[in-house]
């Protein structure tokens, strides 16, 4: 089973399919990206499908750099970044809270950068993943 809730390679999710399986978190996914269309714009959105392990995730790109990617699953979402040393050191100098530090510490590093991957199921989890993507787009 994919960690997305959308795991059909032939299709991407489509709206209605997308706020149906998100449940309660579907005004907190389209919040988070209105947001960050705001904060980076101009932003893109593309469905991306990463083989049946992930299934289907939407890259969120400022041109041609990669704010983050976020996974649709039931009843919450999961945002993915590759955040590099420069913001993880930058990320450290904010008041993110501990859990959010601790994912970016205990996360596997890649010639990218660190793959963190933050739930949000709750409307206070958005800051952090704001917060995260302003930090990375400025280092």
């Amino acid at each position: 089973m994919a960690t997305s809730a959308f795991d059909d390679k032939s299709a991407p999710p489509q709206a209605g399919e997308l706020a149906a399986a998100l449940g309660g978190a579907s005004p907190l996914w389209d919040s988070l990206v209105a947001a960050l269309a705001s904060q980076h714009a101009p932003l893109s959105e593309t469905w991306k499908f990463g083989g049946q392990k992930w299934g289907w995730t939407l890259q969120l790109k400022q041109r041609k750099r990669t704010v983050l990617y976020l996974t649709p699953c039931r009843g919450h979402f999961v945002a993915g970044f590759a955040i590099g040393e420069k913001a993880v050191r930058a990320a450290h100098q904010t008041d993110l809270p501990a859990a959010v530090l601790g994912a970016i510490d205990s996360a596997r590093k890649y010639a990218e950068g660190r793959a963190v991957r933050l739930e949000v199921r709750r409307k206070r989890d958005l800051a952090a993943v704001e917060k995260l993507a302003a930090v990375k787009m400025a280092n």
